[in-house]
């Protein structure tokens, strides 16, 4: 397979919880003011967050990044149009209502073009070998993080860790389901056999024809792992799962900015 060269970055979402004001995080007058609008992937770091995103999937080996932005975005559309790039080309695609992450995979239809993609969240720093593993199997996939490095290497504690979906294997390496907010019992049954699901996902041209069959949630929301889903029931798509022993640093909340901060705001941006 060739290796995939294109990713997409969810940043659509409405960032309501780094809206939340946070009395203990110790923030910057600029990391404030974009928290105050919920546009997590513009915190300040040194320079926005999504430059640090846009240079470690370039170390990856990604060549050309859409962003998947809400029509209120104009101002990130402007600052990346104006930004002189020489690793990485930048594309947009509008998502024109919040109505969940199938709705926002779908609009990158056009983008894709009937290639293969990367497609992961705009809150989260991805391990560059994670990426780049996954971008080389070229065809659907999804990185399975063990729980462990997630705790040790990343900024995400123990009990963070319990609100993400776990993935089950087959022993032919294929994904066979993903297991969203587990109960307590079956996180206990299943979690000493699990990988974590951190979205970060490979998809082909088939995942555009399951989001167009997704339908709604409890939440209102079109659900990307309800594509997958029906990507792998109804269309029969395998996944392979590539196994990560790394770390993941969440940016979700105002008290993530100074932990990711610790972490790169010296690690250089070459875009």
């Amino acid at each position: 397979m060739t290796a995939t060269t294109k990713a997409v970055i969810l940043a659509r979402g409405l960032g309501t919880r780094m809206r939340q004001a946070d009395a203990a995080a110790e923030l910057s007058a600029a990391q404030v003011a974009v928290a105050d609008a919920g546009m997590k992937a513009m915190i300040p770091i040194g320079r926005p967050f999504m430059d640090h995103l846009l240079s470690g999937l370039a170390d990856g080996g990604l060549t050309d990044v859409c962003l998947v932005l809400g029509p209120e975005h104009e101002s990130v559309r402007t600052y990346y149009r104006d930004l002189v790039t020489h690793r990485v080309r930048v594309h947009f695609a509008v998502q024109e209502s919040p109505d969940g992450t199938a709705g926002a995979v779908a609009a990158v239809e056009p983008f894709a073009g009937g290639d293969t993609i990367l497609v992961l969240n705009g809150d989260n720093f991805y391990p560059i070998a994670a990426c780049r593993n996954l971008a080389a199997i070229g065809t659907a996939g999804v990185v399975g993080f063990a729980i462990d490095g997630l705790v040790a290497k990343g900024n995400i504690p123990r009990e963070r860790v319990r609100q993400f979906a776990l993935l089950q294997v087959g022993a032919d390496g294929r994904l066979a389901t993903v297991i969203e907010k587990p109960d307590e019992a079956t996180y206990v049954a299943l979690v000493a056999h699990s990988l974590v699901s951190m979205n970060l996902w490979s998809f082909t041209p088939t995942i555009f024809d399951a989001c167009r069959r997704v339908t709604p949630s409890a939440r209102g929301e079109r659900e990307l792992v309800d594509a997958v889903r029906i990507a792998i029931s109804e269309f029969g798509e395998p996944f392979t799962v590539v196994h990560s022993d790394d770390g993941v640093l969440d940016l979700s909340s105002r008290g993530d900015i100074e932990s990711v901060s610790r972490v790169l705001r010296d690690r250089p941006v070459y875009l």
